[in-house]
């Protein structure tokens, strides 16, 4: 329960700071949606009964919410400074490593994914610790973190997940390490083409943000974040609708 409790003030400490509207719009989340899972490495996997290896295959921060997101004590600016991904708590990965989709019919090519993609490519391109965090909790002392920063990565040695994830000792780890080579996987960062009305392929969406049945833009763009949901472990694959109405939600054919 200690992180449980960890969560709420953290959360009530960046509401209180949020302007009005931002704040509206943030009261909408549900944050015991993430405790025990598998994106919360402060009790990862509980819901399923089972507890991962916290101080040995990655630091325990004590908080879900740090390892993702910029404390409230803390200026998003000096995580910039220091190399985050901007508006994140994650270090930065090499943006030129990576190979986007792109086709002779994408209008909106993009060479450089944009920073909430870059947020979970951080973790999913599998070249960096799960607990590589800019800021870490006050009072945290790395002389006595003994923790192995594993990746999400299917190799087999120590620094990777991989060396026990390998379908045989535990779950395949393969399905998570997405790589830097995105050019088979669905573009990411572009504008959508639904905003215009005149393609009509795409169907307009129900507002600024998105869709009224869960997908989002975000500043008009198609993100990771857009078809997934982080904080919603109950759904599979993380998914913001149902897998068989998905892609019509953008897609007319």
């Amino acid at each position: 329960m200690k992180h449980f409790f960890s969560i709420k003030k953290w959360l009530l400490t960046a509401l209180l700071s949020l302007p009005v509207v931002t704040l509206a719009a943030a009261i909408d989340v549900a944050p015991d949606k993430i405790l025990g899972s598998k994106h919360d490495f402060t009790g990862l996997n509980q819901r399923a009964g089972v507890v991962a290896m916290p101080t040995l295959a990655f630091s325990d921060y004590g908080s879900p919410c740090i390892y993702c997101h910029v404390p409230p004590d803390r200026n998003q600016a000096d995580a910039i400074a220091k190399g985050s991904v901007p508006g994140w708590n994650r270090y930065e990965p090499a943006t030129g490593a990576f190979n986007l989709y792109d086709s002779r019919t994408l209008d909106n090519k993009v060479k450089t994914p944009s920073p909430i993609s870059l947020l979970c490519l951080s973790c999913h391109d599998g070249t960096m610790g799960v607990d590589m965090t800019v800021f870490k909790p006050n009072g945290w002392r790395n002389s006595e973190d003994a923790a192995l920063h594993v990746r999400i990565n299917g190799a087999d040695d120590l620094m990777s997940c991989g060396k026990c994830h390998n379908g045989y000792r535990a779950h395949n780890i393969a399905i998570k390490h997405i790589g830097s080579d995105l050019s088979n996987d669905h573009p990411i960062s572009m504008t959508y083409a639904g905003l215009t009305h005149k393609d009509a392929d795409f169907r307009a969406p129900d507002g600024p943000y998105g869709f009224d049945n869960g997908v989002k833009l975000y500043d008009d763009r198609v993100e990771c974040a857009s078809c997934h949901n982080v904080h919603n472990p109950d759904v599979g694959l993380l998914l913001r609708t149902r897998a068989d109405r998905l892609c019509e939600t953008c897609h007319i054919k």
